[in-house]
Order: C-alpha cells, then structure tokens, then sequence
C-alpha cells in the first residue's frame, strides 16, 4: 500500500485522498484520485458538453445557473459547517463566504448576456462602406485549479463565470478541501444531469499539471507565484491561456483625517480573519505620524478583544505555521518589538494575532506574504511616503485607504488591482467589480464584466453595406480613387 501523507492535514492512501480537520485531525472526507488519464477523459467528456452547454443560449444557462444557486442557499448551513470542519474556517465567516459565493453566481447568470452578446459597434469615417459586429464566444473547456482558503469563494469566481459564458468546466479543488468541492459540485450535476458540463476532478498537485497539459482551452489558478509559474510553463507547452492569482502583501493606509475607530476595527479584522489567510487579508499598514499612536492603541485593544478559537480558527496548512513564525522571528531579530502576540505566538494548529512595530521595509516580513494572522504598521510623514511604502513590494492585488478627503486621490495611486476606501475586502464582494493583481500577485481577471470576457474569446465580424467609394480594397484601385483616399485621411486626420 503506497502512502503519502501531509501532516496534519491530508493524505493520499490506496488511491483516496483523506482530508481532515485542521484543528482535530479528525478525518472529514474521502474521495477517489484521479489519474492523469482520469483527467484527460474528463477533458474529453467536457468538450461533448461544451458544445451542448453553449448551445443552450444565455436564457437557458441562467435559468440552470440560478437555480444551482438557489440549490446552495438551501444548504448554506450544510454547506458551512463543511468549511469550519475541513478548512478550519469559523463558522461565520464560512457563511458569509457562501453568501458572497451565491451573489457572485446570480451576478454572473443575470449580466452574461448583457455582457457578451451579439451586438453591432461602430465603423470609420475612413470607410463607411463597412458595418462592424462583436460577439464574446466560449472558449470551449476551461480548466479551474481552487486554493484552500476560500474553497467556494474563489473557485466560484472561475467557475460560474465560466460556465455562464458558455464553457464546461474541468476543476481541480485544492488537496486542503476536496470534500468542499465535491459538494457543491454535486449539486450542480443535480441540476444538469443531461452532459458532465462542471465535472471535479482530485489529487495533488501533479493532477492540477495534468489538468494543464490535457487540452482544456483555458486555464484559471489562484495559488502562491511559484506555482502559477509552473502552471504557466506548463500551459505555455500548448499556449493555453490562463488566468493567475498570485498572492499579496496588501497594506493599508490610515491617513491624518481617518476616522480612527473605524480603521482600527476594520483592520484588526482584515488583517485577522480566517486566521490571515486571504490573499486580500491586511499585512501591512502605514500611518500618518501625527495619527500614529492613537491608531495603534486603539487597533491593539480591538485585536485584543478577538477570540481565537471562534473567530480566527486554526492554520490551515501545518507547513505554514512554521513560515509564519520564521516571519515572526526575522521581524525580531531586526528590532522589530512585538505589541500582541510575539516569538510564541504559533501554539500548536493555531497562531496568535500579532501587530509588529519597527519592522525594516526591506526584511522578509515585510516584502513577503505571511499569510498568517499577523500585521506590520508603520509611522509615515505623509501620503507620498505611505505610497511609496505600499508599493514597494513585488505583489499588487488589493490595499485599502482609510481617509475622510483622500481616499479616491490615494487609491488611484496604488500599484493593486483593487483598493477598497474607509473599508477593506469590499471590492471582493461587490459582483460588479473586477478581482485581480499585478506583478507577483498575477493577472487576469475574475467577477465583473471583465471577469465573463475573461471566459470567451473576442469574436470580430465586418460586413459590407454599401458599395465602396472609392475601392481600395482591391488590386482594382485606381490612381482617382487613391488620391481621393489620400485628400480624405489629410480632411480627417491631417
């Protein structure tokens, strides 16, 4: 019997992968590995289901789609209590992140159409002879590998997208949380039993390279950068497309005329929730010297009134406990002080908040994702530096600016794919908004009306209306007809 085991959380026995509760060890469910050739039969069905799927037209996809949600919701419960078991999650934050899974699915239904349906679009001056059309078709099988952390969440934000554009779907959920995928997987395969339009497939990673190499047509990744480069090199064998969340450093700016008592709550839940682990989770902040002390006063006593074991939850991954107090350390040993938590805040599954004072701009802390419950702050003089601090790291995915006058000013200039302002994590549930990053933290885009163009290629269509006066688009062009082109560009242009 071959085994491979990830302690403390997973493992793979007999064919099975056992995944467990990150806090208890307690096994919490098992599912069947799939082969490489498992994948790409897969593949092979979803390219049948495609095109049946696609055939379905918008109205007939939203209707499926809005009742899959529906079906969700009816189960949130269910489904919650699921995520608090196998990732660790609290259970309130694990129905709040099925709440904003299910929105981000009637989003996607309601607006597919709208969105990326036939319409007809400008044409020149230059030559009105010709009518212009654009359409948004799918690209066929999209490929969608899921993280831990968010194992509804931000596979949904592939997912539905996808499928309203008209693709079926091929998904790898983490190793972490197969059993959160299963489920609501199943569900969908409830409400459309006719074609394996969404099918799951499981395994470590080597099933998410097989997933790349199988010829889905597209391929959508959240994970760490390192990763997302394999997963682009392998893509790039057959020049798949992909789309890659990579991470974040995301920092926070309290500027002089924030409101301190709405910047301290927030952050200490930004930076806290789900035990830090969120790409858009706060690790840094930066704030105006003259606010600076009553700031962190207050934010310490907010993190102070945190309870970990029902608001916070256990660290999902056991490799990472050790990162996080290898930052923790590097941060102390360079002279950082430690107001909360400290050098034994990792205590078993389970890392205590931490807020590091003094922390040099240039250390791993700093320039690093921790990806743990723990937060840099900073005194700055003034905007400039506090935006030049915030982008001077690799990563560029979410940040957020608390200001009474500012916040708009500020936040468009920040090197992110996102800033919320006088709040945090908004952008990420506002359906309209596109999610993503720049540099280290990736490109691409999920949700909006980007995250549907995202999932089907741009479809051009030119059709002649009238004669052409004069012809230019032919070896039949006359001198009259080129120098009459050539009087129209210099009217137009010169």
């Amino acid at each position: 019997m071959t085994v491979t085991t990830i302690p403390g959380a997973s493992s793979v026995t007999a064919g099975e992968l056992i995944s467990t509760n990150p806090a208890t060890g307690q096994e919490v469910g098992r599912v069947r590995v799939a082969t490489a050739e498992d994948v790409k039969d897969a593949v092979s069905r979803a390219r049948e289901a495609a095109a049946w799927w696609a055939g379905l037209g918008f109205r007939e996809r939203k209707r499926r789609l809005l009742k899959w949600r529906k079906a969700i919701t009816g189960r949130i419960g269910e489904l919650s209590v699921l995520i608090n078991q196998e990732g660790g999650k609290p259970l309130e934050e694990a129905v709040l992140e099925v709440v904003v899974s299910v929105d981000h699915i009637a989003w996607a239904a309601r607006h597919a159409r709208k969105t990326l349906g036939w319409r007809r679009v400008g044409g020149s001056l230059m030559q009105p002879e010709y009518a212009g059309y654009l359409e948004y078709q799918p690209y066929g099988v999209v490929g969608v590998i899921g993280p831990w952390n968010f194992p509804i969440f931000t596979p949904m934000g592939s997912i539905a997208y996808a499928l309203a554009a008209g693709n079926a779907v091929v998904f790898k959920p983490s190793e972490y949380t197969p059993a959160i995928g299963q489920f609501y997987v199943d569900l969908f395969q409830q409400i459309v039993p006719e074609h394996p339009v969404l099918q799951i497939v499981h395994g470590m990673g080597d099933v998410g390279a097989a997933l790349c190499r199988s010829g889905v047509d597209k391929v959508s990744f959240t994970g760490s950068p390192a990763t997302g480069k394999k997963v682009m090199a392998a893509c790039a064998e057959t020049l798949t497309p992909v789309v890659i969340e990579g991470g974040g450093k995301d920092a926070v700016l309290v500027l002089e005329d924030a409101d301190l008592d709405a910047a301290a709550e927030a952050v200490a839940w930004g930076a806290n929730f789900n035990a830090g682990q969120a790409c858009v989770g706060i690790e840094r902040a930066y704030v105006h010297e003259r606010v600076y002390d009553k700031f962190v006063s207050k934010l310490v006593e907010e993190t102070k009134r945190i309870d970990i074991d029902s608001q916070i939850g256990p660290i999902t991954m056991p490799g990472q406990r050790d990162l996080i107090k290898r930052h923790i350390d590097e941060a102390l040993t360079n002279g950082a002080t430690a107001l909360l938590g400290g050098p034994d805040a990792v205590r078993g599954a389970y890392v205590r908040p931490t807020i590091l004072v003094g922390v040099p701009e240039d250390s791993t802390t700093v320039q690093e994702e921790t990806f743990g419950p723990t937060l840099t702050v900073a005194k700055v003089s003034g905007v400039e530096e506090a935006v030049r601090l915030a982008n001077g790291t690799q990563y560029g995915l979410g940040s957020a600016v608390f200001s009474r006058s500012q916040g708009f000013e500020v936040a468009r200039q920040l090197r992110t794919g996102m800033t919320s302002i006088n709040s945090l994590f908004s952008f990420a549930v506002l359906p309209t908004l596109p999610f993503g990053g720049v540099g280290n933290s990736g490109f691409g885009r999920i949700h909006g009306e980007d995250g549907l163009r995202e999932f089907a290629r741009v479809k051009a269509i030119a059709k002649r209306r009238l004669p052409s006066v004069p012809a230019l688009l032919t070896f039949r062009r006359t001198k009259s007809g080129m120098k009459l082109a050539e009087r129209a560009v210099k009217f137009l242009h010169g």
